[in-house]
């Protein structure tokens, strides 16, 4: 059970009330203050204090005051009077409970209002903060388009002036190429009159020529045949070089039975290639060499790359069909990459080739 406070003491003035509730140990903390027009009331526990006040106060501007074991209460009345008591006198339990819900309900109602004006509140201030968030971005994209109009007036001033200086410059060239052409006709007018003068000059001596006598033109053909005779030939000496042997060896180091061998099985081996592939002429001297092809492509078998190896044993094969393992290793490919038909295909041409059946 609550302590019920009844050690208090008030004074008023026309406008005012001045409660002093003292509280031992009071500290805002643990103190729980209710106050509407009607109704005063004070927790802290053990203690509690209600008053049902003589008339209606101004509860939102009244003031309490919570230190020093004393709380100290200044409540605003509505109409200037004085006051008989600070508590209204006969009021049974069923009144003071009817005041109590009356003035909870005031006080829910209150809280409601001040929520609902929050929210207004909120809802206005978030309003106008996206009217101001519009107002700038408006501005921005304005000055953006302003900015892209700005860029293509000058992009299109720059334009009409390069335009301008080619047109003047293809006018110049113009006028250059008919100064050219005019130079050209002038030139070509003085030579012709230059070789027109020399026609003239060349006619009249031709009629002079034609003026002397036969003897004179004997003597001027016999001078032209003279003139053709060529003279004698000079003396000289004719340098001959000898293809260079295959062996730089000296002779008498060099077997020459075995070196002849060799370069007839290298004849044979060349004739024996397909030396009309295209792929041949963007291939290295050792990779036209089957032999060559094929430890390559047991390389790239080796490190399971099938598809490759295959590619270099079919250029081996296409270069020298007559090598057996060729074939056989082409088969192993394909049976690594299921391919079962090709490998028997190429199995089938192994056995024939080591037969010597086509």
């Amino acid at each position: 059970m609550p302590l019920q406070v009844s050690d208090y003491s008030w004074q008023q003035t026309k406008t005012a009330v001045f409660l002093s509730l003292p509280l031992k140990g009071v500290c805002v903390r643990d103190t729980d203050v209710f106050c509407t027009e009607n109704y005063l009331k004070v927790n802290f526990p053990p203690f509690l204090f209600e008053a049902f006040l003589y008339a209606p106060i101004d509860d939102e501007n009244s003031k309490a005051k919570v230190g020093n074991d004393t709380i100290v209460f200044t409540l605003y009345k509505k109409e200037a009077a004085m006051w008989e008591s600070l508590s209204v006198t006969g009021v049974d339990k069923e009144m003071m409970q009817r005041i109590r819900e009356k003035s909870i309900l005031q006080a829910q109602e209150r809280a409601k209002e001040a929520t609902e004006a929050k929210a207004a509140a909120k809802r206005e201030d978030q309003k106008y903060a996206l009217s101001v968030m519009m107002k700038i971005e408006e501005e921005e994209r304005k000055k953006i388009e302003d900015m892209k109009e700005n860029e293509r007036i000058k992009a299109t001033k720059e334009l009409e002036a390069w335009k301008e200086y080619q047109r003047k410059a293809e006018e110049q060239k113009k006028i250059e190429r008919e100064e050219k052409l005019c130079q050209k006709e002038k030139q070509i007018k003085e030579e012709r009159k230059k070789l027109k003068s020399k026609s003239l000059t060349r006619n009249s001596a031709s009629r002079n020529l034609a003026a002397k006598g036969r003897n004179s033109e004997n003597i001027f053909t016999e001078k032209l045949k003279e003139d053709s005779i060529p003279a004698p030939r000079s003396v000289g000496s004719i340098k001959i070089n000898f293809t260079p042997r295959v062996f730089p060896t000296a002779l008498r180091e060099s077997q020459v039975a075995e070196e002849e061998e060799w370069l007839h099985k290298q004849a044979e081996a060349r004739r024996a290639m397909n030396t009309d592939i295209p792929e041949l002429c963007d291939l290295k001297e050792e990779e036209k060499n089957p032999e060559w092809l094929k430890d390559k492509g047991n390389k790239l078998f080796a490190t399971e790359n099938y598809l490759a190896a295959i590619n270099a044993y079919n250029l081996a094969i296409r270069l020298n069909n007559k090598i057996p393992l060729l074939y056989l290793n082409r088969a192993a490919c394909h049976l690594k990459l299921k391919n079962l038909h090709k490998a028997i295909e190429d199995s089938s041409k192994e056995f024939c080739s080591l037969e010597g059946i086509e």
